[in-house]
Protein backbone atom coordinates (compact mmCIF):
# COMPACT_ATOMS: atom_id res chain seq x y z
CA UNK A 1 0.00 0.00 0.00
CA UNK A 2 1.41 3.22 -1.03
CA UNK A 3 1.76 5.90 0.97
CA UNK A 4 -0.50 8.46 -1.03
CA UNK A 5 -3.27 6.08 -0.10
CA UNK A 6 -2.77 5.89 3.68
CA UNK A 7 -3.25 9.76 3.28
CA UNK A 8 -6.73 10.02 1.42
CA UNK A 9 -5.45 10.17 -1.66
CA UNK A 10 -3.80 13.87 -0.71
CA UNK A 11 -0.16 14.75 -0.75
CA UNK A 12 -1.15 17.64 1.56
CA UNK A 13 -2.62 17.76 5.26
CA UNK A 14 -5.27 19.56 5.42
CA UNK A 15 -6.03 22.04 8.63
CA UNK A 16 -9.60 21.77 9.81
CA UNK A 17 -11.46 24.97 8.72
CA UNK A 18 -11.55 28.18 11.29
CA UNK A 19 -15.50 27.61 11.30
CA UNK A 20 -15.21 24.04 12.63
CA UNK A 21 -12.91 25.64 15.34
CA UNK A 22 -15.25 28.16 16.37
CA UNK A 23 -18.48 26.13 16.03
CA UNK A 24 -17.12 24.29 18.89
CA UNK A 25 -17.61 25.28 22.46
CA UNK A 26 -14.50 26.90 24.48
CA UNK A 27 -14.61 24.07 26.90
CA UNK A 28 -13.58 21.67 25.11
CA UNK A 29 -10.36 23.07 24.48
CA UNK A 30 -7.73 21.56 26.25
CA UNK A 31 -5.94 22.81 28.58
CA UNK A 32 -3.16 23.04 26.74
CA UNK A 33 -4.78 24.71 23.51
CA UNK A 34 -5.20 27.58 26.04
CA UNK A 35 -2.03 27.85 27.36
CA UNK A 36 -0.77 28.22 23.86
CA UNK A 37 -2.78 31.27 23.22
CA UNK A 38 -0.65 34.06 23.37
CA UNK A 39 -0.22 36.03 26.64
CA UNK A 40 -1.57 39.78 27.04
CA UNK A 41 1.07 42.40 27.28
CA UNK A 42 2.07 44.14 30.52
CA UNK A 43 0.78 47.55 29.38
CA UNK A 44 -2.86 45.78 28.44
CA UNK A 45 -3.09 44.18 32.20
CA UNK A 46 -3.00 47.76 33.56
CA UNK A 47 -6.25 49.42 34.27
CA UNK A 48 -7.45 51.62 32.02
CA UNK A 49 -7.83 55.46 33.17
CA UNK A 50 -8.82 58.41 32.00
CA UNK A 51 -6.06 61.45 31.48
CA UNK A 52 -6.06 63.55 34.87
CA UNK A 53 -8.04 60.47 36.76
CA UNK A 54 -4.77 60.60 39.48
CA UNK A 55 -4.80 63.87 40.27
CA UNK A 56 -8.71 64.00 40.37
CA UNK A 57 -8.36 60.69 43.10
CA UNK A 58 -5.39 62.47 45.09
CA UNK A 59 -7.28 66.00 45.41
CA UNK A 60 -10.18 64.35 46.30
CA UNK A 61 -8.06 62.34 49.08
CA UNK A 62 -6.56 65.58 50.68
CA UNK A 63 -9.95 67.22 50.74
CA UNK A 64 -11.70 64.38 53.02
CA UNK A 65 -8.55 64.63 54.98
CA UNK A 66 -8.31 68.52 55.50
CA UNK A 67 -12.43 68.36 55.35
CA UNK A 68 -13.06 67.07 59.59
CA UNK A 69 -16.72 67.33 59.48
CA UNK A 70 -17.46 63.93 59.56
CA UNK A 71 -21.37 64.34 59.67
CA UNK A 72 -22.87 66.34 56.63
CA UNK A 73 -26.52 65.83 57.67
CA UNK A 74 -28.09 67.93 60.67
CA UNK A 75 -27.76 66.19 63.88
CA UNK A 76 -31.03 64.64 65.27
CA UNK A 77 -32.26 67.36 68.28
CA UNK A 78 -34.26 65.75 71.17
CA UNK A 79 -34.84 68.74 73.60
CA UNK A 80 -31.97 71.19 75.20
CA UNK A 81 -29.76 70.39 78.14
CA UNK A 82 -31.43 72.53 81.18
CA UNK A 83 -27.91 72.05 83.16
CA UNK A 84 -24.50 72.02 82.20
CA UNK A 85 -23.53 70.75 85.24
CA UNK A 86 -22.44 67.18 86.32
CA UNK A 87 -21.94 67.29 89.22
CA UNK A 88 -25.07 67.28 91.45
CA UNK A 89 -24.44 68.76 94.67
CA UNK A 90 -24.14 72.24 93.07
CA UNK A 91 -27.06 73.99 95.02
CA UNK A 92 -26.47 77.38 95.41
CA UNK A 93 -24.34 80.52 93.75
CA UNK A 94 -21.19 80.59 96.28
CA UNK A 95 -20.82 76.74 95.31
CA UNK A 96 -20.83 77.52 91.30
CA UNK A 97 -18.39 79.68 92.02
CA UNK A 98 -15.90 77.44 93.23
CA UNK A 99 -17.00 75.14 90.98
CA UNK A 100 -15.56 77.07 87.63
CA UNK A 101 -12.79 78.91 89.60
CA UNK A 102 -11.80 74.75 90.23
CA UNK A 103 -12.34 73.61 86.64
CA UNK A 104 -11.10 76.63 84.51
CA UNK A 105 -7.58 75.42 83.34
CA UNK A 106 -6.52 71.94 83.07
CA UNK A 107 -3.11 70.52 84.59
CA UNK A 108 0.15 71.09 83.11
CA UNK A 109 1.29 67.90 81.64
CA UNK A 110 4.00 66.05 84.04
CA UNK A 111 5.90 64.74 80.91
CA UNK A 112 5.74 64.99 77.41
CA UNK A 113 4.27 68.81 77.76
CA UNK A 114 6.19 70.15 74.74
CA UNK A 115 7.01 73.28 76.77
CA UNK A 116 10.04 74.71 78.32
CA UNK A 117 10.62 75.37 81.98
CA UNK A 118 10.33 79.45 81.30
CA UNK A 119 7.01 78.90 79.11
CA UNK A 120 5.40 76.86 81.77
CA UNK A 121 6.32 79.14 84.45
CA UNK A 122 4.82 81.81 82.30
CA UNK A 123 1.64 79.45 81.95
CA UNK A 124 1.50 79.24 86.32
CA UNK A 125 2.34 83.13 86.61
CA UNK A 126 -0.41 83.87 84.36
CA UNK A 127 -2.75 81.66 85.66
CA UNK A 128 -2.21 83.16 89.79
CA UNK A 129 -2.22 86.87 88.22
CA UNK A 130 -5.88 86.62 87.14
CA UNK A 131 -8.79 87.60 89.24
CA UNK A 132 -10.89 85.18 91.31
CA UNK A 133 -13.84 86.50 89.66
CA UNK A 134 -16.54 84.27 86.91
CA UNK A 135 -18.88 85.80 85.31
CA UNK A 136 -23.25 85.79 86.01
CA UNK A 137 -23.84 84.01 82.37
CA UNK A 138 -21.57 81.28 83.08
CA UNK A 139 -23.49 80.95 86.62
CA UNK A 140 -26.93 80.71 84.95
CA UNK A 141 -25.44 77.90 82.60
CA UNK A 142 -24.42 76.02 85.47
CA UNK A 143 -27.70 75.79 87.54
CA UNK A 144 -30.98 75.07 86.52
CA UNK A 145 -32.69 78.56 86.79
CA UNK A 146 -31.19 81.40 85.48
CA UNK A 147 -33.54 83.57 86.99
CA UNK A 148 -33.45 82.29 90.25
CA UNK A 149 -29.54 82.68 89.94
CA UNK A 150 -30.23 87.03 89.17
CA UNK A 151 -32.24 86.90 92.68
CA UNK A 152 -30.01 85.10 94.47
CA UNK A 153 -26.97 87.39 93.66
CA UNK A 154 -28.71 90.52 94.22
CA UNK A 155 -29.83 88.97 97.86
CA UNK A 156 -26.37 88.21 98.52
CA UNK A 157 -24.56 91.42 97.05
CA UNK A 158 -27.01 93.01 99.12
CA UNK A 159 -25.98 90.81 102.43
CA UNK A 160 -22.39 91.79 101.90
CA UNK A 161 -21.79 88.13 100.39
CA UNK A 162 -21.02 88.29 97.08
CA UNK A 163 -19.51 91.87 95.10
CA UNK A 164 -20.59 92.32 91.60
CA UNK A 165 -18.67 93.78 88.91
CA UNK A 166 -19.95 95.28 85.89
CA UNK A 167 -17.32 96.56 82.82
CA UNK A 168 -19.55 98.41 80.47
CA UNK A 169 -20.09 97.81 76.84
CA UNK A 170 -19.34 94.08 77.42
CA UNK A 171 -22.45 92.52 77.56
CA UNK A 172 -22.72 89.23 79.45
CA UNK A 173 -19.23 88.19 79.51
CA UNK A 174 -18.79 91.58 81.33
CA UNK A 175 -20.96 91.20 84.44
CA UNK A 176 -18.94 89.10 87.28
CA UNK A 177 -19.24 87.98 90.45
CA UNK A 178 -16.57 87.90 92.77
CA UNK A 179 -16.85 86.42 96.83
CA UNK A 180 -16.44 89.52 99.34
CA UNK A 181 -13.94 87.28 101.41
CA UNK A 182 -11.75 86.67 98.20
CA UNK A 183 -11.82 90.64 96.78
CA UNK A 184 -10.69 91.76 100.41
CA UNK A 185 -8.13 88.94 100.34
CA UNK A 186 -6.66 90.69 97.30
CA UNK A 187 -7.49 94.13 98.65
CA UNK A 188 -4.96 93.53 101.43
CA UNK A 189 -2.22 91.40 100.10
CA UNK A 190 -1.93 94.27 97.29
CA UNK A 191 1.85 96.59 98.03
CA UNK A 192 0.45 99.42 95.66
CA UNK A 193 -1.90 100.88 97.84
CA UNK A 194 -1.58 102.89 101.23
CA UNK A 195 -2.80 102.09 104.12
CA UNK A 196 -4.76 105.15 104.51
CA UNK A 197 -6.53 104.05 100.73
CA UNK A 198 -7.31 100.25 101.58
CA UNK A 199 -8.85 100.53 104.53
CA UNK A 200 -11.18 103.16 103.55
CA UNK A 201 -11.79 101.19 101.10
CA UNK A 202 -12.91 98.85 103.22
CA UNK A 203 -15.04 100.37 105.13
CA UNK A 204 -16.83 102.21 102.18
CA UNK A 205 -17.81 98.71 101.04
CA UNK A 206 -18.71 97.31 104.53
CA UNK A 207 -21.22 100.20 104.79
CA UNK A 208 -22.23 100.20 101.51
CA UNK A 209 -22.31 96.60 100.85
CA UNK A 210 -24.79 96.33 97.16
CA UNK A 211 -22.94 99.64 95.67
CA UNK A 212 -20.71 99.26 92.42
CA UNK A 213 -20.56 103.39 92.10
CA UNK A 214 -18.06 104.92 93.91
CA UNK A 215 -19.24 108.21 95.77
CA UNK A 216 -17.60 111.80 94.72
CA UNK A 217 -17.05 112.46 98.48
CA UNK A 218 -16.48 108.92 99.75
CA UNK A 219 -12.47 108.96 99.64
CA UNK A 220 -10.01 111.34 99.09
CA UNK A 221 -8.41 112.63 95.32
CA UNK A 222 -5.78 110.97 96.20
CA UNK A 223 -6.85 108.19 97.36
CA UNK A 224 -8.41 107.36 94.17
CA UNK A 225 -5.60 107.80 92.05
CA UNK A 226 -3.77 105.12 93.77
CA UNK A 227 -7.09 102.55 93.62
CA UNK A 228 -7.39 103.88 90.04
CA UNK A 229 -3.74 102.73 89.30
CA UNK A 230 -3.71 99.56 91.54
CA UNK A 231 -6.67 98.30 89.29
CA UNK A 232 -9.40 98.47 92.31
CA UNK A 233 -11.25 101.17 90.40
CA UNK A 234 -12.39 101.97 86.83
CA UNK A 235 -12.90 105.95 85.59
CA UNK A 236 -16.28 105.97 83.80
CA UNK A 237 -16.72 108.83 81.79
CA UNK A 238 -20.02 109.93 81.24
CA UNK A 239 -20.45 113.08 79.18
CA UNK A 240 -21.15 111.08 75.90
CA UNK A 241 -17.37 109.67 75.40
CA UNK A 242 -17.08 105.85 74.81
CA UNK A 243 -14.15 104.30 76.27
CA UNK A 244 -13.65 102.36 72.66
CA UNK A 245 -11.38 99.54 73.17
CA UNK A 246 -10.03 96.96 71.01
CA UNK A 247 -12.91 94.48 70.25
CA UNK A 248 -13.34 90.74 69.50
CA UNK A 249 -16.02 89.67 67.18
CA UNK A 250 -17.46 88.11 70.55
CA UNK A 251 -17.94 91.84 72.66
CA UNK A 252 -18.76 93.27 69.53
CA UNK A 253 -21.95 91.28 69.25
CA UNK A 254 -22.89 92.92 72.48
CA UNK A 255 -21.95 96.38 72.13
CA UNK A 256 -24.46 99.08 71.30
CA UNK A 257 -24.85 99.98 66.97
CA UNK A 258 -23.41 103.62 68.30
CA UNK A 259 -20.71 102.05 69.79
CA UNK A 260 -19.33 99.67 67.49
CA UNK A 261 -19.45 102.85 64.60
CA UNK A 262 -18.27 105.68 66.57
CA UNK A 263 -16.38 107.22 69.48
CA UNK A 264 -18.90 108.79 71.03
CA UNK A 265 -22.49 108.13 71.88
CA UNK A 266 -24.90 109.07 69.95
CA UNK A 267 -27.84 109.36 72.53
CA UNK A 268 -26.09 111.99 74.66
CA UNK A 269 -24.53 113.72 71.34
CA UNK A 270 -28.27 114.32 69.87
CA UNK A 271 -28.85 116.42 72.74
CA UNK A 272 -25.81 118.74 72.53
CA UNK A 273 -26.43 122.81 71.24
CA UNK A 274 -25.59 122.51 67.79
CA UNK A 275 -21.78 124.16 67.59
CA UNK A 276 -20.95 123.36 71.03
CA UNK A 277 -17.95 120.88 72.19
CA UNK A 278 -19.74 118.72 73.69
CA UNK A 279 -21.56 117.67 69.78
CA UNK A 280 -17.95 116.28 69.29
CA UNK A 281 -17.58 114.46 72.10
CA UNK A 282 -16.73 116.71 74.86
CA UNK A 283 -13.50 117.37 76.58
CA UNK A 284 -11.00 114.74 76.27
CA UNK A 285 -12.82 112.90 73.48
CA UNK A 286 -9.34 111.88 71.92
CA UNK A 287 -7.86 110.84 75.12
CA UNK A 288 -10.31 108.90 76.10
CA UNK A 289 -10.99 106.83 73.07
CA UNK A 290 -7.68 105.21 74.10
CA UNK A 291 -5.53 107.92 71.76
CA UNK A 292 -3.16 110.55 72.84
CA UNK A 293 -2.17 114.06 72.37
CA UNK A 294 -1.69 117.68 73.66
CA UNK A 295 -5.26 117.69 74.96
CA UNK A 296 -5.00 114.42 77.07
CA UNK A 297 -6.49 114.66 80.81
CA UNK A 298 -4.54 112.82 83.59
CA UNK A 299 -5.97 111.36 86.52
CA UNK A 300 -5.89 114.04 88.44
CA UNK A 301 -8.11 115.86 86.16
CA UNK A 302 -10.42 113.17 85.83
CA UNK A 303 -10.89 113.03 89.52
CA UNK A 304 -11.56 116.69 89.37
CA UNK A 305 -14.48 116.26 86.46
CA UNK A 306 -17.89 116.25 87.48
CA UNK A 307 -18.59 114.00 84.89
CA UNK A 308 -16.52 111.27 85.67
CA UNK A 309 -17.71 108.24 88.18
CA UNK A 310 -15.45 105.28 89.48
CA UNK A 311 -16.95 101.57 89.37
CA UNK A 312 -15.36 98.78 91.49
CA UNK A 313 -13.21 96.78 89.41
CA UNK A 314 -10.90 93.79 89.96
CA UNK A 315 -7.28 93.72 89.31
CA UNK A 316 -6.29 91.68 86.05
CA UNK A 317 -10.16 91.92 84.67
CA UNK A 318 -9.07 93.48 81.41
CA UNK A 319 -6.76 90.04 80.61
CA UNK A 320 -9.52 87.88 82.30
CA UNK A 321 -12.11 89.48 79.57
CA UNK A 322 -9.27 89.34 76.65
CA UNK A 323 -8.93 85.70 77.39
CA UNK A 324 -12.58 84.40 77.18
CA UNK A 325 -13.00 86.78 73.94
CA UNK A 326 -10.54 85.21 72.12
CA UNK A 327 -11.68 81.44 73.29
CA UNK A 328 -15.22 82.06 72.53
CA UNK A 329 -14.13 83.55 69.59
CA UNK A 330 -12.02 80.29 68.31
CA UNK A 331 -14.95 78.26 70.08
CA UNK A 332 -17.11 79.62 67.24
CA UNK A 333 -14.95 78.99 64.19
CA UNK A 334 -14.39 75.60 64.99
CA UNK A 335 -17.84 75.34 64.83
CA UNK A 336 -17.80 77.02 62.17
CA UNK A 337 -15.88 74.26 59.85
CA UNK A 338 -19.24 72.06 60.27
CA UNK A 339 -21.68 72.66 57.29
CA UNK A 340 -24.48 73.01 59.49
CA UNK A 341 -22.45 74.96 62.74
CA UNK A 342 -23.27 72.01 64.76
CA UNK A 343 -21.70 69.21 66.12
CA UNK A 344 -21.79 66.62 68.67
CA UNK A 345 -19.59 67.54 71.77
CA UNK A 346 -17.23 65.16 71.83
CA UNK A 347 -15.92 66.11 68.19
CA UNK A 348 -16.07 69.82 69.39
CA UNK A 349 -13.54 68.75 72.31
CA UNK A 350 -11.23 67.01 70.29
CA UNK A 351 -10.76 70.24 67.97
CA UNK A 352 -10.27 72.13 70.92
CA UNK A 353 -7.78 69.97 72.56
CA UNK A 354 -5.90 70.10 68.86
CA UNK A 355 -5.97 66.24 68.23
CA UNK A 356 -3.34 65.60 71.27
CA UNK A 357 -2.42 61.78 71.30
CA UNK A 358 -4.51 60.34 74.15
CA UNK A 359 -2.95 58.01 76.76
CA UNK A 360 -4.81 54.40 76.46
CA UNK A 361 -5.26 52.03 79.37
CA UNK A 362 -2.11 50.13 78.43
CA UNK A 363 0.25 53.22 78.35
CA UNK A 364 0.99 52.81 74.93
CA UNK A 365 1.94 56.61 73.79
CA UNK A 366 3.46 57.09 77.02
CA UNK A 367 5.96 54.13 76.42
CA UNK A 368 6.17 55.37 72.70
CA UNK A 369 7.44 59.07 73.83
CA UNK A 370 9.39 57.20 76.32
CA UNK A 371 11.46 55.71 73.70
CA UNK A 372 11.74 59.05 71.73
CA UNK A 373 9.07 57.94 69.16
CA UNK A 374 6.81 60.31 67.81
CA UNK A 375 3.29 60.21 68.81
CA UNK A 376 0.38 62.86 67.72
CA UNK A 377 0.72 66.19 68.93
CA UNK A 378 2.36 67.71 72.22
CA UNK A 379 0.18 69.46 74.20
CA UNK A 380 2.58 72.17 74.19
CA UNK A 381 2.27 72.71 70.22
CA UNK A 382 -1.92 73.26 70.22
CA UNK A 383 -3.37 76.56 70.71
CA UNK A 384 -4.71 75.37 73.98
CA UNK A 385 -1.58 75.93 75.49
CA UNK A 386 -0.18 78.54 73.31
CA UNK A 387 -2.82 80.95 73.45
CA UNK A 388 -5.00 79.98 76.17
CA UNK A 389 -2.79 78.43 78.63
CA UNK A 390 -4.57 75.69 79.55
CA UNK A 391 -7.99 76.64 79.04
CA UNK A 392 -10.27 73.41 79.47
CA UNK A 393 -13.11 72.71 76.90
CA UNK A 394 -15.75 72.44 79.15
CA UNK A 395 -15.29 75.55 80.65
CA UNK A 396 -15.25 77.78 78.01
CA UNK A 397 -18.48 75.71 76.73
CA UNK A 398 -20.32 76.50 79.64
CA UNK A 399 -19.42 79.86 79.41
CA UNK A 400 -20.65 80.09 75.65
CA UNK A 401 -23.85 78.95 76.48
CA UNK A 402 -24.67 80.94 79.68
CA UNK A 403 -23.24 84.24 77.10
CA UNK A 404 -26.04 83.16 74.74
CA UNK A 405 -23.85 81.91 71.22
CA UNK A 406 -23.91 78.15 71.48
CA UNK A 407 -26.96 75.98 72.77
CA UNK A 408 -26.52 72.46 73.19
CA UNK A 409 -28.79 69.49 72.97
CA UNK A 410 -29.67 65.76 73.40
CA UNK A 411 -29.00 63.82 70.29
CA UNK A 412 -29.79 60.37 71.54
CA UNK A 413 -27.02 58.77 69.18
CA UNK A 414 -23.77 60.83 69.53
CA UNK A 415 -23.64 62.31 72.88
CA UNK A 416 -24.76 65.72 73.48
CA UNK A 417 -24.58 67.82 70.48
CA UNK A 418 -23.61 71.50 70.34
CA UNK A 419 -24.86 74.41 68.10
CA UNK A 420 -23.83 77.75 67.18
CA UNK A 421 -26.41 80.36 67.19
CA UNK A 422 -24.54 83.83 66.06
Amino acid sequence: MSLRSILGGSGRVKKKSSSTLSSRPSATRSPSSSSASPSPSWASSLPRRKPGAGARTASKRKNFEDDDDFFHDKLDDFGLVAALAVDLSLRDTPQAIQYIRARMFAPVPDAAAGMTSTRISEVLNYRRNLPPISSVAHVQALLSSPSAVEREVAELARRGFLRRIVVPRRGAVGEFVVLASDYEASLRKTTALSDSARENLLKYLASNPDSQVLARDALKPSEIEELVRAGFLTAHHTGGVVHYDAMSGTMGSYARPEDKITLTSLETVSRQAAGSLGTVGGQGALHNAGGSGGGSLSTRALTSSPATEYRLAAPGAGSFLKLVSTALDHLLSLLGKSKFREAPESTLKERWDGGVAKVDDAGHATAKRARGEFVGVLPGQTRKWRQFYGLTFDWVLQEAVGAGLVEVFETRSVGRGVRALR
